[in-house]
């Protein structure tokens, strides 16, 4: 399994000479798979230069996961070049909602006056998938997604193969529902991120931050690497870095981070655009 960060910045995009090293594009992550298994975590500003390597790839069939429909996860989409091939085929799975189906939430974001091209009018085939409650299986990944604490229906990833397990919680806030001394079903996210080899969490604020965004659904860094104790994941990577961080403020949040877990531990890293992390 091999992970790759292809943005890792929340809210809104931060191109500029001070967010170089970690990159200003928003969240979308690439898993791919040895037998040749492509998911696409999130469509921020990111997935366009993913759908670039991917036409260079000749992939022809994609699945792409959405934790949630905010602009940030969202608004790189209109811009992914598979859309407008026509030998591709695409499944788009997303949160289910009560009032609108998947595929019309997206399509406001395809419609003017946001956009000049309607959503049918695209010449891929596309198909919008809930996602389910129990387990389901892409290729060779076994996927599972559940709800975590975020406004609106937002739910985390897990992806797992038998030789890798990985979780994406990329806007999460478990401290507001609490974790510390708790079962993992007790735990907001906990089972999607039970133990797994590599977790991708939400750790938009340092601590201080923190404490004047209570209930905006993102965590602080400190809290990221309590949730990582807690549910017993092997490596972190601290995701969707705040607007207002620049290279050199995230530089010092990786040092705290890497100062609140002992040595026997792996130590925490920021992500950065083109990460590539290689589990087995």
């Amino acid at each position: 399994m091999r992970v790759t960060i292809w943005g890792c910045r929340g809210s809104v995009a931060t191109p500029g000479p001070e967010t170089v090293e970690f990159g200003g594009n928003t969240s979308c992550v690439e898993v791919s798979l040895d037998d040749g298994t492509v998911l696409v975590l999130d469509a921020g500003t990111g997935i366009r230069e993913l759908g670039i390597e991917l036409f260079e790839r000749g992939a022809r069939k994609l699945n792409i996961l959405l934790t949630h429909l905010h602009l940030d996860h969202l608004e790189g989409l209109r811009f992914f070049g598979p859309l407008f091939d026509e030998r591709m085929a695409l499944d788009i799975w997303g949160p289910p909602s009560t009032v609108l189906s998947l595929e019309e939430r997206v399509r406001r974001s395809f419609s003017p006056p946001l956009f000049p091209i309607d959503l049918r009018d695209l010449p891929a085939r596309v198909r919008f998938r809930d996602v389910p409650r129990e387990r389901w299986s892409v290729g060779g990944a076994t996927l599972a997604a559940d709800l975590v604490i975020h406004p609106g229906p937002t739910v985390g990833f897990r992806v797992e193969t038998a030789e890798a397990s990985f979780a994406y919680l990329p806007d999460h806030e478990p401290a507001l529902a609490g974790f510390a001394d708790r079962p993992l079903d007790w735990i907001s996210g906990g089972a999607i991120a039970e133990k797994v080899d590599l977790l991708v969490h939400d750790a938009q604020y340092s601590e201080d931050e923190y404490e004047a965004k209570v209930g905006w659904g993102h965590s602080s860094m400190a809290d990221a690497v309590a949730f990582k104790r807690a549910v017993g994941a092997r490596r972190l990577v601290l995701f969707h870095h705040d607007p207002l961080h620049t290279d050199e403020s995230l530089a010092g949040l990786e040092e705290r981070a890497k100062s609140l877990v002992g040595s026997n531990e792996e130590q925490p890293t920021l992500a950065r655009e083109g990460m590539v992390v290689e589990l087995a």
